[in-house]
């Protein structure tokens, strides 16, 4: 276990220096498709805390990533805050909308959670469209244009959005070990029993939405400013929240590192995809998530630590280890 944990401070430490040294020397093109992989890794990591460690399968949580990139417009636009001060409310702002949610919605279980995170989205959406003197209804908002040089800016969303990615990763790293944590995992496992225990499941389960929502606002407010114009009919999406959820299933939902992994593996086969099949893109995607579900049903992350053999597989062990030994020990 140590030899594990080792190996995983050696390979952390590598991976945080690439990640600080590429932006730096990467073309526009390329620091592009690295700052979309990390912002996906973050959508992915905050569903992870609602749907790996919870078992609330959150679909519509797109909802909090426009709510976020929305908060961030209105308030650079309509009083002239600071991108970062912004940024963080549009956080709070997102995380309080779960709150306000959260007593009614998550009463709701399985398909119908799904379908009422759904609703919600959808009924935020259109209460944007309709508030125009606001958010610019149907026709979108456009930012305020950063007094900086094109590449600086693409460095900034870029080292912005990596904090964002490893402060929610610790954050779930922190859960995985965590009072709370036990207290999530006993939920998915069964949620009557675990209120039977003592468990006060309607606190646990809002406090895990609210973090995922946070955080997944956060994305929302960096990808508003970094595109400087946004409109409900992309921010809400259902397709950003069905690509992040198959990356969470990918990589291993309720594992710390699963769903970076994931993201890095989605991205470069939607690359891939894109050139190659440019007509019948989602069409190919939706294959993908058929297959994921039918021969990795349990992500790659446990894939690796437990069927395949090479120099690093020490390392998907530990980090395997890192996102379930926790859960191991309930069964114990």
């Amino acid at each position: 276990m140590r030899n594990n944990l080792a190996a995983v401070g050696i390979w952390v430490a590598v991976l945080f220096l690439v990640l600080t040294t590429l932006p730096l020397i990467l073309s526009g093109y390329w620091l592009k498709i690295l700052t979309n992989i990390i912002m996906f890794a973050v959508l992915a990591q905050s569903c992870n805390i609602i749907s790996g460690y919870t078992g609330y399968p959150a679909l519509g949580n797109v909802v909090f990533f426009g709510l976020g990139a929305y908060s961030t417009a209105i308030l650079m636009n309509r009083i002239g805050a600071p991108f970062p001060l912004a940024l963080l409310a549009a956080g709070l702002i997102s995380g309080l909308y779960a709150a306000v949610l959260g007593l009614p919605i998550l009463k709701t279980k399985g398909h119908y959670f799904v379908m009422a995170t759904l609703g919600v989205n959808e009924a935020t959406r259109e209460l944007v469209n309709n508030l125009d003197f606001l958010t610019g209804g149907g026709i979108g908002m456009s930012l305020p244009i950063p007094d900086r040089s094109i590449q600086s800016f693409y460095i900034l969303i870029y080292f912005t959005m990596l904090v964002i990615l490893v402060s929610c990763t610790l954050l779930v790293h922190f859960v995985s070990r965590s009072p709370f944590g036990f207290a999530l995992r006993a939920i998915r496992a069964n949620e009557q029993a675990a209120g039977v225990m003592g468990i006060n499941t309607t606190l646990c389960k809002t406090g895990a939405w609210v973090a995922s929502a946070f955080f997944t606002g956060l994305a929302g407010g960096v990808y508003a400013y970094w595109l400087t114009y946004i409109e409900s009919q992309v921010v809400f999406s259902i397709i950003i929240g069905v690509k992040f959820f198959v990356i969470l299933l990918l990589g291993g939902a309720g594992t710390v590192f699963g769903p970076l992994l994931g993201a890095f593996m989605f991205q470069i086969i939607d690359q891939f995809i894109w050139g190659a099949f440019p007509e019948f893109h989602l069409g190919v995607l939706g294959l993908l998530m058929i297959m994921v579900v039918i021969f990795v049903p349990n992500g790659l992350l446990r894939l690796f630590e437990t069927r395949i053999w090479f120099p690093a597989k020490g390392l998907f062990q530990a980090l395997g280890v890192m996102g379930t030994r926790a859960g191991r020990s309930e069964k114990g």
